[in-house]
């Protein structure tokens, strides 16, 4: 837009577009709430002040606070089209999202990367894109695609305006250990930002890991290592998802004179949790429940969280900000009335959903499907690993069990809440399974079975018995993925995710309609209430967070970052 337009609009020489007049602005700049009239001109704020404008909103003494700023997201997760993400968070007051790609692109690689960037062009809902750095997560897990260094240098010079930067680099210890592929993708984004992921990490490990060049990190759980990684210079980035829960933990560490380091993420956020509470709006009304003052809980969802991925002109409201607000008739419980981006009412606006490529729907590609493939032999005497979940979080226990015995072969324990587990490479066809048992599902009958697996995304079942469990996997193989309850040879309830065998192309009311009936269906078959039995399930192949995990490859020891056996 011609700037001289916008000065003579800024000194009021001409009609501005839209005046909100008689509010009172949440400044996350200078920390107030002070009274202000907004003047608007092209979808930029110009000025405050009494201008002359072709509309006005009556704001009336209604708080104004300026458009969320996601920093941390994998849209993938929240089960959704790009599309209908956008248009569902945006009415929740979300302006911005900067997402890491890394579901799709460890199903699709460099084109499912594109998909998206295609798909989300020109939303009035700004999305930008972190470019995946560990596709493969490891060399644990069989992944669907690859990506190089050189694939990182070419996509950050394709699309210099929607990839910022290099997305959490999950492989710490390779960063650790020198791996020279490692070093050679941080090396590709020199300059850039760069997203941390080291759960646990401390001491000279974690000095070594941040000069390396990780600017950030959303993994950590508790004040001491949060508070650590903050004097060290990291942008902390407090989670708070659907599984991943860690807000209540973090908050006493926020004062006055660190916040500007803290940022408000999701990470992964289902869409049923999504349409009943909302998504950053909801993180902010849970921060100044624990006690934050309203101002600073919006400045780390805002203006923060803009500053460190360098979005110039984004999370605040001044002259020079594009116009994304919201009227709020209480600052108190962040009460949303109307959502403006860009100088437009959210709910007048048309989304128009992208085209879904081909290639985005067969994902699913099995082999090795035969009766004894869920075979596990028994040792002849001693105990046996058991991945144990630990309920609102990602991180797994290790227990250790006597096993069931028949003919030889390991069985579920249904009455000790132990079920098998198996994951299924799904991108290739290999038929490679890997096995292992679980407890915290609360499983007494049936299987669970998902091809929502971080982060390879290869198809995981959980359940008591081996028909059942094989019955899952064959069900989501014709729909081309996506989640599903069975019991005694039957589907309970399914819930088709076709593109990519992670998003769904309904909309989110349907989708969470569809949760709510499958996490009952789990409830039927032994999952307590109180977990997210899919969520749960999802994380259990995830090679880059403690303790032990289970990839299509073998069980995996996280904390020597190496495969182990069953057996004790």
């Amino acid at each position: 837009m011609p700037m001289n337009h916008l000065l003579q609009a800024a000194r009021g020489l001409v009609p501005v577009d839209l005046l909100v007049r008689d509010c009172r602005l949440i400044n996350v700049l200078s920390g107030e709430v002070h009274a202000a009239s907004i003047g608007v001109t092209d979808g930029m704020v110009v000025g405050f002040g009494e201008y002359t404008a072709r509309a006005v909103v009556e704001a009336q003494g209604r708080f104004v606070c300026p458009g969320l700023v996601e920093g941390h997201i994998h849209i993938e997760s929240t089960l959704l089209d790009p599309v209908r993400f956008a248009r569902l968070a945006a009415s929740h007051g979300t302006a911005v999202v900067v997402c890491d790609p890394h579901e799709l692109a460890n199903v699709l690689g460099l084109p499912g990367i594109e998909w998206l960037l295609d798909v989300t062009r020109d939303l009035p809902l700004e999305i930008y894109c972190m470019m995946p750095s560990c596709v493969p997560a490891t060399h644990l897990e069989t992944a669907g695609a690859s990506i190089s260094a050189e694939d990182i240098r070419v996509m950050l010079a394709r699309h210099p305006g929607r990839m910022l930067g290099l997305a959490e680099m999950m492989n710490y210890p390779g960063v650790l250990f020198q791996d020279p592929a490692v070093l050679s993708k941080i090396a590709s984004a020199a300059g850039r930002p760069m997203d941390g992921h080291a759960p646990g990490l401390s001491g000279f490990d974690l000095n070594a890991y941040i000069l390396a060049g990780p600017g950030s990190d959303h993994e950590a759980c508790d004040v001491e290592e949060a508070r650590e990684k903050l004097r060290k210079g990291m942008h902390i980035m407090i989670r708070e998802g659907s599984s991943e829960k860690n807000l209540a933990s973090l908050m006493p560490l926020i004062t006055e004179f660190n916040s500007q380091n803290c940022s408000l993420v999701t990470d992964d956020r289902h869409c049923d949790d999504l349409v009943r509470e909302g998504h950053l709006d909801h993180t902010i009304r849970l921060a100044i429940s624990r006690g934050q003052p309203p101002v600073r809980a919006i400045q780390m969802a805002s203006i923060n969280t803009a500053r460190y991925f360098g979005l110039r002109g984004r999370g605040a409201v001044a002259p020079g900000y594009r116009a994304d607000f919201l009227l709020l008739d209480s600052i108190e419980h962040f009460a949303i009335d109307e959502v403006f981006l860009a100088g437009q009412p959210v709910r007048s606006t048309v989304w128009t959903a992208g085209l879904t490529a081909q290639a985005v729907t067969t994902s699913v590609h099995l082999a090795g499907m035969k009766g004894t493939c869920l075979d596990m032999p028994a040792p002849t005497s001693g105990r046996v690993k058991v991945i144990r979940t630990v309920p609102g979080q990602i991180v797994t226990e290790v227990d250790l069990i006597e096993p069931r015995k028949v003919s030889g072969l390991i069985q579920a324990m249904p009455e000790a809440d132990v079920a098998k587990l198996a994951v299924f490479e799904r991108h290739h066809a290999s038929g490679n399974i890997g096995l292992g048992l679980v407890r915290g599902l609360g499983l007494r009958s049936g299987a669970l079975a998902s091809t929502v697996a971080h982060d390879s995304h290869n198809l995981i079942v959980a359940g008591v018995s081996d028909a059942d469990m094989l019955f899952a996997v064959q069900s989501l193989a014709q729909c081309g993925g996506g989640f599903v309850c069975v019991r005694n040879g039957a589907v309970l309830e399914l819930l088709p995710l076709p593109l990519a065998g992670l998003m769904s192309p309904e909309d989110p009311e349907t989708v969470a309609a569809g949760l709510d009936r499958l996490n009952e269906a789990a409830r039927s078959l032994g999952c307590p209430g109180d977990i997210n039995p899919f969520m749960q399930l999802s994380f259990l192949s995830l090679p880059v967070i403690p303790k032990l995990r289970l990839t299509d490859k073998g069980l995996v020891d996280v904390l020597r970052f190496e495969f182990t056996t069953l057996h004790a």
